[in-house]
C-alpha cells in the first residue's frame, strides 16, 4: 500500500477494526497507539484523514522524547508498513503501521531513532548517490519456567546446533514463527535450532536499512507472540545463561553506488574495492563506541567477553570468525562484510546508524584497513594480540558510553537530542546496576 485509498481498501478487505500506530522509543521499545476503525462513511472519512495527516500523542509518557511542557506529538504513518497482524483473530482483525514521529510544527522529530537513520539514509542518497543495506541475523532463547524454581528460567529445550527433534523440542514453534513472518511480507531464508540449548536463529532476507531496521522490530515482537501462545517465553537478552553462548545479531552490510554493488572489484586484493576497504577501516576506527549503540545494555558485555570466542577482537578477516568484522565468500553483487559484535538487545534504527556513519567516514577520508588477519585470535596470547596491533572492545558499558561521547562522528550522526538521552537513560542504567547487590555477591561474602 503506498496511496491512502490503497490502505483504506486493504483495511475494509482485512476486516480490520483496530489501527496500531506504532513506533520505537530510544531504546528500541516498540510502543503504539490504537485507533478504533469506525464503520459506515463517517467512519471511513475519519480513518482517511488519520491516515493523511496522522495522529496526535503524548510525547511526554515516552522515555527520552520531550518534557511535559511540549507534549504534544504527531505518528505519521508509512503506508507502506501496513499489515494485519497474524497472531490477533482473522475476524475483527488488528493490523499495524509504522510511524514518524513530528512534532506540531510539522518538522520531524529530531529524537525519533527512525527519523534518524532515515536522515543518514538521506544524506547518503544526496552526496553519493548511495544506498545502504543491512542483513541482520537475530539469535534468540526461547526459555520456560524451571520445574524445581518457578521463579527461575531454563533454556526450552537441550538442542545444540542444527538439531533436529526430540533433542530441539521447538520446530513447531520455528514452523509457525515462519509462517506469521511470511504473512507479515517476510522473505524467510532459513531457520534452525544454534549452538547453545534452548537458542534458535530465523534468517530472513538482506533490505533496505530501514525497511530491515523495521523488520527487526517486527520479527521480535512476532517470535514473542508465538511463542507465547505455546506457553514459552522467547528471549533477545544478549546473555541469558552463564556458561552458554550467547546471542549475537551480526549484521551483514554494503553500500551501492549510483545503483551498482561497490564493494566488489574483480582485480582487487581479495576482490574488494578501495570503498569496501575504506568501509571496514571506518568500523574498525570507531568500533569502540559503536559498540555502545549496538550493544547497550550492562548483559551485553557479559557476551563480550575476551576467551569466550565473542566477537570483540577489533580485526578483519575472510573465513575467519575470530575477527570483529568478517567478509563471507560472496563476491560480486552480494560481496558485502559482516560486523559481528552487535547483539539483539539494540535498537536497529540506532545501530544501523552508527555502523553505516562509520563506514561512510572510512570512506570519505579514505582510510586504510589493516592486513586482514586469519589466524584464530581466540587462541593468540594478549602479547600475540598487541604485537599485530589487535585491541578489544570496551569491556563494560560505562566505558562504551565513554567512547560514544567522545565520538564526534557518532555524536553527528546521532544528533544532540538522542545522543544526550540516550547516554542520560543509559548512565542510570549502569549506575542501577554498579550499586545492586547479586545473588552471587551473597553466595560468595556474606559469610564474612
Amino acid at each position: 500500500m503506498t496511496t491512502v485509498e490503497q490502505a483504506l481498501e486493504y483495511i475494509q478487505a482485512n476486516d480490520v477494526k483496530f489501527l496500531r500506530f506504532q513506533f520505537v522509543d530510544l531504546l528500541g521499545v516498540p510502543k503504539n497507539v490504537a485507533y478504533p476503525v469506525k464503520s459506515g462513511e463517517k467512519g471511513i472519512d475519519e480513518l482517511r484523514d488519520v491516515l493523511t495527516d496522522g495522529l496526535y500523542f503524548d510525547g511526554s509518557s515516552i522515555e527520552g522524547f520531550v518534557s511535559i511542557d511540549c507534549s504534544d506529538m504527531i505518528l505519521k504513518p508509512d503506508l507502506s508498513t501496513l499489515s494485519v497482524l497474524p497472531w490477533r483473530p482473522s475476524e475483527k482483525s488488528v493490523a499495524r503501521v509504522i510511524c514518524d514521529v513530528y512534532r506540531t510544527d510539522g518538522k520531524p522529530f529530531e529524537g525519533d531513532p527512525r527519523g534518524c537513520l532515515k536522515r543518514i539514509m538521506g544524506k547518503l542518497k544526496e552526496e553519493m548517490n548511495g544506498e545502504y543495506f543491512v542483513g541482520p541475523e537475530p539469535e534468540f532463547f526461547i526459555v520456560k519456567p524451571d520445574p524445581h524454581n518457578p521463579h527461575k528460567m531454563v533454556p526450552a529445550d537441550s538442542g545444540a546446533y542444527f538439531d533436529l527433534e526430540p533433542l530441539d523440542e521447538a520446530p513447531d514453534i520455528r514452523r509457525n514463527i515462519v509462517f506469521a513472518l511470511e504473512n507479515l511480507g517476510f522473505h524467510v531464508e532459513a531457520s534452525h535450532h544454534e549452538v547453545a540449548p534452548g537458542q534458535h536463529e530465523v534468517d530472513f532476507k538482506f533490505d533496505d536499512a530501514l525497511k530491515t531496521a523495521d523488520s527487526v522490530i517486527t520479527f521480535k515482537t512476532t517470535i514473542k507472540m508465538i511463542a507465547k501462545q505455546y506457553g514459552v517465553m522467547a528471549t533477545f537478552m544478549p546473555k541469558p545463561f552463564f556458561g552458554m553462548n550467547g546471542s549475537g545479531m551480526h549484521c551483514h552490510q554494503s553500500i551501492w553506488l549510483n545503483g551498482e554493488a561497490s564493494f566488489y572489484d574483480e582485480n582487487a586484493p581479495y576482490q574488494l574495492s578501495a570503498t569496501c576497504m575504506n568501509y571496514v577501516a571506518g568500523i574498525l576506527e570507531h568500533a569502540k563506541a559503536i559498540v555502545a549503540v549496538t550493544n547497550p545494555t550492562v548483559n551485553s558485555y557479559k557476551r563480550l567477553v575476551p576467551g569466550y570466542e565473542a566477537p570483540v577482537n577489533i580485526a578483519w578477516a575472510n573465513s575467519n570468525r575470530s575477527a570483529i568484522i568478517r567478509v563471507p565468500a560472496a563476491r560480486g553483487k552480494g560481496t558485502r562484510i559482516e560486523f559481528r559484535a552487535p547483539d539483539p538487545s539494540c535498537n536497529p534504527y540506532l545501530a544501523f546508524t552508527v555502523m553505516l556513519a562509520a563506514g561512510l567516514d572510512g570512506i570519505k577520508r579514505k582510510l586504510e584497513a589493516p592486513e586482514p588477519v586469519e589466524r584464530n585470535i581466540f587462541a593468540m596470547s594478549e602479547a600475540e594480540k598487541k604485537e599485530l596491533g589487535i585491541d578489544s572492545v570496551p569491556a563494560n558499558l560505562k566505558d562504551a558510553l565513554d567512547e560514544l561521547e567522545n565520538d564526534t562522528v557518532l555524536k553527528e550522526a546521532l544528533g544532540k537530542h538522542i545522543l544526550e538521552n540516550f547516554l542520560e537513560l543509559k548512565t542510570a542504567e549502569w549506575d542501577r546496576f554498579r550499586i545492586s547487590v547479586t545473588d552471587w555477591e551473597t553466595k560468595e561474602y556474606l559469610k564474612i
